[in-house]
C-alpha cells in the first residue's frame, strides 16, 4: 500500500507527547516508519510558588499539535486525516493533578520541576526503604499530607498529565506501568503498586489525619499491549476541532517520557540502557534482579512492560557547551567572516577529538543551575586549569563535553561500584549526539560502556509513544522487547561505538580533578 491508501484506510498509529517546551505528534505506518508530524510550543509558568500549566493550555495544545500533524498529512500526500487505527499519550513523567469526585482540579497542576516536596521525599523514602524523589506524585500527596492542605477533604483521584489526557479522549482512568512507577513504587513481580509499601503509606498518613485509602486514589496500572479504551467521540471532537476525525481507535496506556525513550532507542532488555543527553541528561538501565539498597542519586521506575530499571538524572548537560560555543562563534565573526551556527558546532566539537584523554589540567563545572547529586542547590559555571597546563582549542572543548556527563558518572558509579551493574550497551540520543562521533566517544570514555546510535534515534519520544500504540493493535502474542527487536528495529542501521582504555583512564582522571573544582564550585556559591 502506498502511503495515501494506508491514511486512507487508518492503517496508521498516532503518538502525542507533552514535553516540557514543545507538544509533539507523530503518525507512524504499519512498518513504524514516521509518515506525518506536529508540533505546538508551549512554556510553563510559575505562579504562587508553583510551576504549573494550566489545564486549558494543556487542551489547546494537544488541538494545536494535531492541527499541526493533520496540515502535514495534507501538504504531503492530498489527504484529510479521518481515521486513525491506534494511537497513545505520553507526557513529561511525576507531578500531581488531584481530582474531585465531578472530574473538577482541585488544585493547579504542580509539575515534575517543583521542588516543594522536600520533607515528605525524605520521610517516605526512610518510610518505604526506597528512594521517593521530589518529583514523584507520592511526594507531592505525602507533601500536601503534611502541609494539611485544604483540598485532601474533597480528592477522589490524582493522575500524571498523560493520565489526565488519556481519561479525556477515552473516558478510561488508567496509566501505563512505567508512568505509574512516576507515580508509586512498583513491584515488579506483580506488576502493580507495591501493596507492602501501599500499606505504610496508608499508616503513615492516618498517622498525620488522613484517612483516605491510596489504592482508591490511583489510577489502575496497565501493561505495554493492553488496551486503555477506545477514542470516544468526545475525545474526537478533543483532536480534531474540524471534526474530521472519526471515533474508535485502539488507545494504549498512556506512559511517561522516560518509557518512549527507551521503546524510541530499543532499550528495553536487562542490561541495555539508553542515555538522553540535551540541556539535561539521563541515563536508563535496564536491571535484571533488584536493587540491593536504595540511594538518593538513583531512581527505580520500570520499562513499559514492567522491569525494573534504575535512573539517575542531572539537571546539567550541555548549556555550557552551547554558550562557549556562542562566544568562540562571536569571535570569528568579530573579524567579519559570517559562520552557520552548526558549522561552529560541528567544526568546534570535533576539535575535542584531538585533545589528551585527560584534557591536560583542564577541567570545567557545567552547573547552570543546581544538582541534587552533588548535593548543590544553586550553579555557578567555571573552568579552571593548572598553571603547567596549555590553553589549547582541543582541551578547551573536551573539558566540556567531558564536563556535561561528569555528574551523570558520579550517580552511575553507584551502579558500576555498589550494585555491580555491568551493561551491555547504552543507546544515545539527544542534542549530545548530534555530532555522532564526538558525542558517541566522549559518552562512551564518560560511561566506561558502549554507546550505540540508530538512525531513528533522533524521532524521539512521540515516535516511541506511536510504536506502543501499534504494538496494543497489532502484536500477536509477541512480548514488546520482541515486537521491538523483530518487527520495529530488525533491519535497523546501529551504529556501536566502544569505550578506549586510554580514553576511560582520561575521563576517570578527569573526573577526580572534576570532583576536586567541586569544592570551588560550592565556595563561589
Amino acid at each position: 500500500m502506498d502511503v495515501k491508501e494506508i491514511l486512507i484506510s487508518g492503517k496508521t498509529s498516532l503518538g502525542i507527547e507533552f514535553g516540557s517546551t514543545r507538544i509533539k505528534a507523530t503518525l507512524i505506518d504499519q512498518d513504524h516508519r514516521p509518515i506525518a508530524s506536529g508540533s505546538h510550543t508551549w512554556e510553563n509558568h510559575y505562579e504562587n510558588g508553583v510551576w504549573t500549566y494550566p489545564l486549558d493550555e494543556v487542551l489547546f495544545g494537544l488541538k494545536d499539535a494535531y492541527a499541526s500533524l493533520k496540515n502535514d498529512v495534507k501538504e504531503k500526500y492530498g489527504v484529510t486525516l479521518t481515521k486513525i487505527g491506534a494511537l497513545g499519550v505520553s507526557a513529561m513523567m511525576h507531578g500531581y493533578l488531584a481530582f474531585d469526585r465531578d472530574g473538577n482540579l482541585l488544585v493547579p497542576f504542580r509539575t515534575w520541576r517543583n521542588t516543594i516536596t522536600g520533607q515528605a521525599s525524605a520521610e517516605l523514602s526512610k518510610l518505604l526503604g526506597f528512594n521517593i524523589p521530589e518529583r514523584w506524585s507520592i511526594a507531592h500527596l505525602g507533601q500536601a499530607i503534611l502541609n494539611k492542605e485544604e483540598h485532601l477533604g474533597a480528592i477522589a483521584s490524582f493522575t500524571t498529565l498523560a493520565g489526565y489526557v488519556n481519561k479525556l479522549l477515552t473516558g478510561v482512568n488508567a496509566l501505563g506501568i512505567g508512568d505509574a512507577s512516576g507515580m508509586f513504587p512498583i513491584d515488579s513481580s506483580t506488576l502493580d503498586y507495591n501493596a507492602q509499601m501501599i500499606d505504610k503509606f496508608d499508616k503513615w498518613s492516618y498517622a498525620h489525619g488522613f484517612n483516605k485509602n491510596l489504592i482508591e486514589l490511583l489510577p489502575p496500572v496497565m501493561l505495554a499491549g493492553d488496551r486503555a479504551g477506545t477514542l470516544t467521540a468526545e475525545g474526537a471532537k478533543l483532536l480534531d476541532a474540524e471534526g474530521d476525525l472519526e471515533e474508535g481507535a485502539i488507545v494504549c496506556p498512556p506512559e511517561g517520557d522516560a518509557g518512549t525513550g527507551m521503546v524510541a532507542t530499543n532499550s528495553v532488555l536487562p542490561l541495555t540502557g539508553n542515555v538522553s543527553a540535551g540541556t539535561s541528561v539521563f541515563a536508563m538501565a535496564v536491571l535484571d534482579k533488584a536493587l540491593k539498597s536504595y540511594y538518593p542519586e538513583i531512581d527505580v521506575v520500570t520499562t513499559p512492560s514492567g522491569k525494573d530499571v534504575a535512573m539517575v538524572h542531572c539537571n546539567n548537560c550541555s548549556g555550557d557547551i552551547d554558550a562557549w560555543v556562542g562566544l568562540f562563534k562571536e569571535v570569528v565573526e568579530s573579524f567579519g567572516v559570517a559562520i552557520k551556527t552548526s558549522e561552529a558546532y560541528d567544526v568546534l566539537l570535533s576539535k575535542a577529538l584531538e585533545a589528551k584523554p585527560d584534557c591536560g589540567g583542564i577541567v570545567s563545572v557545567n552547573y547552570l543551575s543546581g544538582e541534587s547529586i552533588t548535593g548543590f542547590t544553586e550553579g555557578r559555571p567555571m573552568m579552571a586549569r593548572r598553571p603547567d597546563s596549555q590553553l589549547r582549542l582541543a582541551e578547551v572543548m573536551r573539558s566540556l563535553l567531558y564536563s556535561a556527563f561528569a555528574t551523570l558518572r558520579i550517580g552511575m558509579d553507584i551502579l558500576y561500584d555498589k550494585e555491580g551493574v555491568v551493561l551491555n550497551s547504552i543507546a544515545g540520543h539527544g542534542g549530545y549526539f548530534k555530532a555522532k562521533e564526538v558525542g558517541s566517544n566522549m559518552a562512551a570514555s564518560a560511561l566506561k560502556t558502549a554507546i550505540t546510535v540508530t538512525q531513528t534515534a533522533g524521532e524521539g519520544g512521540p515516535w516511541g509513544m506511536a510504536i506502543l500504540a501499534s504494538y496494543a493493535l497489532n502484536n500477536n502474542g509477541e512480548t514488546l522487547e520482541e515486537y521491538l527487536k523483530e518487527k520495529v528495529f530488525k533491519d535497523a542501521t546501529v551504529e556501536r561505538f566502544e569505550p578506549k582504555e586510554q580514553d576511560v583512564i582520561g575521563f576517570t582522571k578527569y573526573l577526580e580533578s572534576y570532583k576536586t573544582a567541586l569544592k570551588a564550585e560550592e565556595a563561589l556559591i
